[in-house]
């Protein structure tokens, strides 16, 4: 079924590299990993899913909890992604409601407690949490707390449910009933909470329902999460680039994909049908766990029943997905878009916007932003910044020139679309710069516009005169939107990158470290903020930094601590 896309491949393949790998375990990891970083054109991949939340649990001394749409490998802990918002926030409220975690920015240590510079906030008097920053509650109370929220999280709700009950009833044979009364309350919340997860299996193996469905050149691929016999959740993905792949290829792209991002595997993975390299894929799979972890594929029964459930969960997802995208090709204009296109004069709405806007402080860190709206809002996956690489001192027309050659030199070489209008922030040097572009990647009839700060006035290519259009017409007032937010993107990058020049020529200062110790470092721990907070022996185990000059390093950023 896949021979049409490989015959395409082979015939665009210039060159091939290859890596061998100590096991098919490794080879199939990697391969995963590259899809993930490259997005082959050619390779089953999960759409992208960085809007996707997560539930991050920090591995502090005192951890937090909150929700999260980016991974740090710090140590913390994720759970997701939840590609359903509403049901991460309703668990997240049920968390917070029953484990007293802090959820400020604070940075807690035992030195940050010791100084009692954190004063206590709201959360502590509503019993949100139990003041670790005022030295309220140890470490060790702290993390049994995290421990049991982290396991609640991950399903495991009879095990506290037995513990809480185990500290109740000690509580009150002690007498103190006050603590008794919150481990109560405790765990009615917990019995609300599992009142509304379905009953599906009278044993309580942890096991994960994976199942995908292809239609109409697309795919999608479902979880169904099974903890202690209950429901607890699903997630669902869209996969690209399926064209003429089989449904057993499907899977095995979507199960390691998927398996890869998250960190809590369940004891059994129901799939619908067997896969190639399924006793590889397991073996990674137990691996990675730390213990056993099976694929199975159930023939009959109520097994069998979960995964053709899981199917059709599946299959309606995709549906909705088709029915959406059908509603979007029918459906109607949005005003302000249609406003435009008259005011403009264009032969179709003007539905997908890119503008460009140039941002820099007397020359220095030119940089361009490219913002895209669709139907009149930004859709920010397709924002993109640029360096200014061939241009030498403050100009802004061969800087706008610069980044629209490179942008759209892409688009024609990956034979993407190009926008329905193309919008830079500017008057009619700007304009002009954008066209002669263009012009030199053989596109000649695009539609593209210039709006002019000042007095916001609009150029089009082959007009001396700005474009005669209201100032309260709808398609200005979008056209001063997307300039707007062109502006602002750029400013933030601009300022993004001043602010870590600024932070790297902080080590200038420090008697003894020159360029090269400068990169050192920086390539060593990340950033300067990284090397700021980094320990004295760390600093003296970095190879080429004599530990007299680590010291000295360590002492210029704790020079306050030190007296």
């Amino acid at each position: 079924k896949g021979e049409a896309k490989l015959q395409v491949l082979v015939r665009k393949v210039r060159g091939l590299e290859t890596i061998t790998t100590d096991s098919e375990i490794e080879a199939l990891i990697l391969e995963a990993n590259m899809i993930k970083e490259y997005k082959p054109r050619y390779n089953v991949t999960l759409k992208d899913d960085k809007s996707y939340p997560y539930i991050r649990v920090t591995g502090e001394e005192f951890p937090r909890i909150f929700p999260t749409r980016k991974i740090i490998k710090d140590g913390s802990k994720y759970f997701g992604p939840y590609t359903d918002v509403h049901s991460m926030r309703s668990l997240l409220k049920a968390v917070r409601r029953i484990f007293p975690v802090r959820s400020c920015n604070y940075r807690l240590d035992k030195k940050t407690v010791a100084s009692g510079k954190v004063k206590l906030c709201l959360d502590f008097h509503i019993d949100r949490c139990p003041g670790p920053c005022q030295g309220l509650i140890s470490e060790e109370d702290y993390r049994k707390i995290v421990d049991q929220m982290v396991r609640f999280i991950a399903g495991k709700n009879n095990e506290i449910v037995k513990e809480l009950g185990q500290a109740m009833q000690q509580c009150a044979a002690e007498e103190r009933f006050e603590e008794a009364a919150k481990i109560r309350d405790q765990l009615q919340a917990i019995e609300q909470f599992r009142a509304r997860q379905k009953m599906v299996s009278p044993d309580e193996v942890d096991r994960d329902i994976v199942a995908v469905y292809q239609e109409a050149k697309l795919a999608s691929g479902v979880v169904l999460k099974v903890m202690e016999g209950k429901i607890v959740g699903h997630h669902h993905f869209y996969l690209n680039n399926t064209i003429g792949e089989s449904d057993e290829e499907i899977l095995k792209s979507f199960l390691i994909q998927y398996y890869l991002k998250v960190d809590f595997l369940p004891e059994e993975i129901f799939l619908p049908f067997e896969i190639e390299d399924r006793d590889e894929i397991q073996k990674w799979l137990r691996e990675k766990r730390g213990k056993k972890c099976v694929l199975i594929v159930p023939q009959r029964g109520e097994k069998r029943k979960l995964v053709e459930m899981t199917r059709r969960n599946a299959k309606l997802v995709l549906k909705e997905l088709l029915l959406q995208k059908m509603k979007e090709r029918e459906g109607r204009i949005p005003r302000d878009v249609a406003a435009l296109q008259q005011d403009l004069n264009l032969a179709r709405p003007p539905r997908r916007i890119e503008a460009f806007d140039i941002s820099h402080i007397s020359g220095t860190d030119m940089v361009a932003s490219m913002v895209c709206f669709v139907d009149g809002m930004p859709r920010k996956s397709d924002y993109r910044k640029f360096k200014i690489r061939s241009v030498a001192g403050i100009d802004d027309f061969a800087s706008m020139k610069e980044v629209v050659t490179r942008r759209y030199r892409r688009v024609l070489e990956e034979k993407d679309a190009m926008p329905d209008l193309i919008l830079v922030d500017g008057g009619k040097g700007q304009l002009s710069s954008a066209v002669e572009a263009l012009h030199d990647l053989g596109v000649h009839d695009q539609p593209i516009a210039a709006l002019a700060k000042r007095l916001d006035e609009v150029f089009l290519p082959g007009f001396m005169d700005p474009q005669n259009i209201l100032k309260t017409s709808p398609g200005l007032k979008l056209l001063q939107r997307v300039r707007d937010e062109s502006h602002r993107f750029a400013i933030a990058f601009h300022r993004s990158l001043r602010q870590k020049r600024t932070l790297q020529s902080e080590l200038e200062f420090i008697p003894g470290i020159g360029e090269k110790r400068r990169n050192l470092l920086i390539e060593t721990f990340g950033s300067v903020r990284k090397i700021e907070e980094a320990q004295k022996e760390e600093l003296e185990a970095v190879k080429g930094i004599p530990k007299k000059l680590a010291r000295k390093i360590w002492g210029y950023f704790h020079v306050e601590e030190n007296g």
